[in-house]
């Protein structure tokens, strides 16, 4: 599992600035991404694209905020 931080960037900055500076992302193809510690709460299942500052990008372009995710769990075969 891995663990979030959230960050702030100021209201002229976007995730992908902070990519940006950050310089770091991770992508995982098969993921479940969930918004509770429970895990009852499936926000997503599937490519999923950890960003640097903590913002996860979905295939459809879409962003989950580091603060509507829990934690995400990688699928191992």
């Amino acid at each position: 599992m891995l663990a979030f931080e959230a960050y702030v960037w100021s209201s002229r900055q976007t995730p992908f600035d902070l990519e940006e500076i950050t310089g770091a992302s991770r992508t995982f193809e098969e993921a479940i991404v969930y918004a509770d510690m429970e895990g009852k709460t499936v926000l997503h299942e599937g490519v999923v694209r950890l960003l640097g500052n903590g913002w996860v990008e979905l295939p459809t372009g879409c962003l989950l905020s580091p603060d509507a995710v829990h934690h995400i769990d990688r699928q191992m075969d």
